[in-house]
C-alpha cells in the first residue's frame, strides 16, 4: 500500500495547495458561497442559506469557524425564522484574517450542531476574478449563479 500522497493522511485526507486545505466532504450538511461585495468590505454581511435552517437551532447560538488549524468564535444570530446571520465584527475578522476577496469561494461544512454550539469547518477556494466582473458577481447568488464562458 505505502504512504498516502504528500499532503494527505490516511485518517483525514487533505490536499495542501499553496497553504490552503482541501478535503472531501464527510456527508454532513454544508453550504457554499462565492463571496460578493456584501460579504466583504464595507458591509461584512453573511447570511446562512435557508436550506440549512432545518438542522440549525432556532435561537442565536455561539458558533466556531475552523480553517487552517485556527478557530474564529462568533455568534449565529436568528433574527426571525427566515434569517440566520453571523455577527458582523467576527465575520469581518474571519474575512480579514484569511484575506478573503470578492470572487473567492467558501464551503462551510457543519461538523457540530446543538442548542449551545455550532461548528463549521471551512474550505476556501481563491477566485481572483477580473475587476470588470466584480459587479456582476456581487449580484449573483445560489439561485442565479454567475456563468463565465
Amino acid at each position: 500500500m505505502g504512504d498516502p500522497p504528500k499532503g494527505q493522511s490516511s485518517s483525514n485526507p487533505t490536499i495542501d495547495l499553496g497553504g490552503d486545505e482541501f478535503w472531501p466532504l464527510s456527508g454532513k450538511p454544508f453550504f457554499d458561497i462565492i463571496l460578493a461585495k456584501s460579504h466583504t468590505n464595507p458591509k461584512y454581511q453573511m447570511l446562512i442559506p435557508t436550506k440549512l435552517h432545518q438542522v440549525l437551532p432556532s435561537c442565536s447560538v455561539p458558533m466556531v469557524l475552523t480553517f487552517g488549524g485556527k478557530n474564529w468564535e462568533m455568534t449565529c444570530n436568528a433574527a426571525h425564522k427566515t434569517h440566520k446571520f453571523l455577527d458582523r465584527s467576527s465575520w469581518k475578522k474571519f474575512v480579514d484574517d484569511n484575506n478573503l476577496k470578492v470572487g473567492d469561494g467558501c464551503v462551510f461544512e457543519l461538523m457540530e450542531s446543538s442548542s449551545t454550539k455550532l461548528v463549521f469547518r471551512v474550505q476556501i477556494l481563491r477566485g481572483d476574478i477580473p475587476a470588470q466582473l466584480v459587479d456582476t458577481v456581487s449580484r449573483g447568488d445560489a439561485e442565479r449563479p454567475l456563468v463565465i464562458d
